[in-house]
């Protein structure tokens, strides 16, 4: 195995443990099952893998041929479950400070990932040069599976009340097709990732989201 693909592979493990995480916990506070909060964990860690490869054509999706991701989120989700039902103080008082610090954070760090492994996938499927279809695979990657989180959920769709959430990865997609076409693979990705992390918690710092529009 190449290094590329290690450290492809390492991501993309991060990422899944990181989005099953944030899955399962969403899926704990809406009071699910560990059954339901294992069906959030894995379909927020290979929901937009799944609709990406469709778009390109990869048919059955990676995820059935390579069942480790959906293994790995599994495990994660029955952890995160466990976890928290038998320290159910951890979502409640100021233990409810760090539960939001770390959903951000796993969000983040998931968002980041998948949002270059989208992009690298479009890559090694010829479409270099397709700067539109890569940053759409990219983001697609990127939220898919937290959009069908969070409808599967009840609760609004993270892409659509946290307006900086999408646009962190198609900024980080669009840096990965720059980075990538300069100076190859292993930096697209590291650096990519990390912009988008960055901009995640700096929106989270600063408070950047747009202004709702509100029928007066």
């Amino acid at each position: 195995m190449e290094v590329q693909e290690i450290i492809t592979f390492i991501m993309e493990m991060l990422g899944t443990v990181a989005f099953a995480a944030s899955g399962a916990m969403v899926g704990v506070g809406q009071k699910m099952d560990i059954f339901g909060v294992c069906v959030l964990g894995v379909v927020t860690s290979v929901g937009g893998g799944m609709i990406r490869d469709i778009v390109l054509g990869i048919i059955p999706p990676g995820v059935f041929q390579n069942p480790v991701y959906a293994a790995v989120a599994t495990v994660t989700s029955c952890l995160v479950f466990l976890v928290l039902y038998l320290k159910k103080e951890l979502l409640e008082g100021h233990f409810k400070e760090t539960y939001d610090k770390i959903m951000l954070m796993m969000d983040s760090v998931g968002l980041g990932i998948f949002t270059v492994v989208g992009v690298n996938t479009g890559i090694h499927q010829g479409y270099l040069n397709n700067t539109f279809l890569l940053v759409f695979l990219g983001t697609i990657t990127g939220v898919g599976g937290g959009l069908l989180r969070d409808m599967m959920a009840g609760v609004p769709p993270y892409i659509f009340v946290r307006h900086v959430y999408a646009c962190a990865s198609i900024v980080g997609a669009i840096a990965c097709v720059v980075i990538y076409r300069s100076f190859g693979a292993v930096a697209a990705m590291v650096v990519s990732s990390a912009i988008v992390i960055l901009i995640r918690f700096l929106a989270a710092r600063y408070h950047w989201n747009l202004p709702n529009l509100e029928r007066r």
